[in-house]
């Protein structure tokens, strides 16, 4: 035995690192998503691309992946490790925030669409349960295409992002009684369906009750007990262990193990240690998605397309046509913008990485036939190999859309006059960026905001705010607000991971213009501080001196004395913050005006 052999698909690991280290920087010069690149290059290198032709020419063997099955579930680690990336930009408390968009919109995206699509199935001949079977497997959308594409355009925090996430992480859940329903259509057992999906979502249920339980019990003494031992290694084992012991867990319960990676995060997101944990696990999420999405561009079989060409193509643009305008329709019910609906839309017309198992399972249990099975799968793949493209086009359309509004449905006096200069950019306008506009108002500084939410943008301008719809996290929206000519911008939203984006990308682009921002708490001051923040506010720290100072004063003391102590401290704890960013390697001087 050659000593290599002693480790499996050893040969398929290096062709793979080999292809990681020319996909991605390739299309990082392009501008374009390294998923589309993986996904072609899988078709390329699998069984059915140059596999093909390995027998006859030698050479290729060595070049090739021809064990799909046995890289997958290496390939899957990828979909754990980003829902994992993704529940730790997040909370518990802002997931309960998203609850109208995840069961509201969510539940109607996939109970509509699913009987849309079943429909179509039973009219062109499959039996009922054959035609149930496939309106839910194709309701569900792709989760690890659609959030690597959002993750790379830094809009997870964005409504596009956020109205995408709550669709997925719906279907997510929604797989469970799905994959219930198949086994009792399997058994014959109708009159046991009911009894069986509401077992399936009590499992769920108390599944994922009991790691939340545990986890905030369990997780924060166990990473303080490795962060204390000063061990890299340590703490990185630790850190697998929650991501991947969480899905193992999810996993036995019947459940997906991407939704058990995505819980892990959320509960590590409450602790202090998520920004070390990010960075550490980053690599593994990059390389072990790209192993995924080229394991699906390896299941293409271009004998099978090349047969079919005219039914898979009018198949694919058939499926985006029915989801899209679902999906887009239903959003424009729960208040998002035309443009961003449209972009939903698109963004989710895919079939989804769970169409694989349902459409798998349904065929080894003799619900769908082989023929059919396989050429769904054919499909699925293709769809999300075109997703990356569907996605380029979605942006376009959603930009076009944007401008469209604002150039008709806006009169002129609500644009941003071009002579503007000297002003403040409040990018949030909640509570807090109306008690700063109340102030520059006062003062007479010239302000312009930006918010997210467009029923509010709409009443503020009613008033005559200048405020305006637009993410400030984008570079563009800034210029159009004339960020080269204001004095600076002060960042008040309350999601952390609107913040950073929005400070990185005012600090990248215009590196001498003044930032404040708002901050949680002291870990999340550090953190934009980072990215680049001049100056950051943390909410507790003010929160604080400002109950002190008013228990001072109703005790008797002097209020000379109540603001001297209170600016004392104010600086006592802005300098620490500084302390502490300076002892950290990730630290980058935030850039002051001259």
């Amino acid at each position: 035995m050659q000593p290599h052999e002693s480790i499996p698909h050893l040969r398929e690991i290096v062709v793979f690192l080999v292809a990681a280290g020319i996909v991605v920087p390739f299309f990082s010069r392009l501008r374009m998503s390294p998923v589309l690149g993986f996904l072609a290059l899988g078709a390329l290198l699998g069984p059915y691309g140059l596999g093909l032709f390995a027998d006859e020419i030698g050479v290729l063997r060595f070049a090739v992946i021809d064990d799909i099955e046995g890289v997958r579930p290496l390939a899957e680690l990828g979909v754990v490790f980003l829902l994992f990336m993704i529940g730790l930009e997040l909370s518990p408390e802002r997931l309960w925030a998203l609850r109208r968009l995840v069961f509201g919109l969510g539940t109607l995206q996939v109970t509509l669409t699913a009987a849309v699509i079943g429909t179509i199935a039973w009219a062109f001949g499959n039996p009922p349960g054959a035609a149930l079977i496939l309106g839910m497997a194709f309701a569900l959308s792709s989760t690890a295409v659609v959030m690597q594409l959002l993750v790379e355009r830094r809009a997870v925090a964005s409504p596009l992002g956020r109205a995408s996430f709550a669709i997925l992480l719906l279907q997510d859940l929604a797989v469970v009684p799905i994959l219930m329903l198949v086994s009792v259509l399997a058994t014959r057992a109708d009159a046991g369906v009911p009894t069986a999906l509401g077992t399936a979502l009590l499992t769920a249920l108390v599944t994922i009750a009991g790691i939340f339980l545990a986890g905030r019990l369990v997780l924060r003494p166990l990473f303080r007990i490795a962060s204390a031992t000063r061990s890299p290694e340590l703490f990185m084992a630790v850190t697998l262990l929650a991501a991947l012991g969480t899905a193992a867990l999810t996993h036995a319960a019947g459940l997906s193990m991407a939704l058990g990676a995505f819980l892990a995060g959320l509960l590590i997101a409450e602790t202090e240690y998520r920004h070390e944990i990010e960075v550490d696990i980053e690599p593994f999420k990059g390389l072990l998605l790209g192993l995924f999405f080229m394991s699906v561009g390896m299941g293409t079989d271009f004998r099978v397309v090349a047969e079919e060409h005219v039914w898979l193509v009018a198949s694919v643009v058939g499926l985006f046509a029915l989801k899209a305008p679902i999906t887009a329709g239903l959003c424009r019910l729960f208040g998002l913008p035309r443009h961003t609906a449209v972009e939903v839309g698109l963004l989710l017309g895919q079939g989804g990485e769970f169409a694989f198992v349902v459409v798998g399972i349904a065929a080894i249990q003799g619900l769908l036939p082989r023929d059919t099975a396989q050429f769904m799968l054919l499909v699925t793949a293709l769809s999300m190999m075109v997703t990356p493209l569907m996605a380029i086009l979605a942006r376009r359309a959603g930009r076009a859309l944007e401008r469209d509004h604002a150039g008709r449905g806006v009169p002129d006096e609500a644009r941003v006059p071009r002579e503007l200069a000297g002003h403040v950019i409040i990018a949030g306008f909640g509570r807090v960026g109306q008690m700063l506009a109340r102030v520059f108002d006062a003062c007479g500084m010239q302000y312009v905001a930006l918010d997210v939410d467009a029923a509010a943008v709409a009443q503020h301008r009613a008033n005559g705010l200048p405020v305006f719809y637009g993410d400030a996290s984008r570079v563009e929206i800034l210029r159009r607000m004339h960020a080269e000519r204001a004095q600076g911008v002060v960042v008040t939203t309350d999601s952390p991971v609107s913040a950073q984006h929005t400070v990185h990308a005012v600090r990248r682009q215009w590196p001498h213009l003044l930032v404040v921002a708002r901050a949680r708490d002291s870990s999340h001051a550090r953190y934009l501080l980072d990215c680049g923040a001049s100056e950051v506010v943390p909410e507790t720290v003010e929160a604080s001196l400002q109950l002190a100072g008013r228990m001072l004063e109703a005790a008797g003391e002097p209020v000379e004395a109540v603001s001297h102590a209170l600016a004392q401290q104010r600086e006592y704890e802005l300098a620490k913050l500084e302390l502490e960013g300076e002892s950290s390697p990730r630290r980058v001087r935030p850039v002051h005006p001259a």
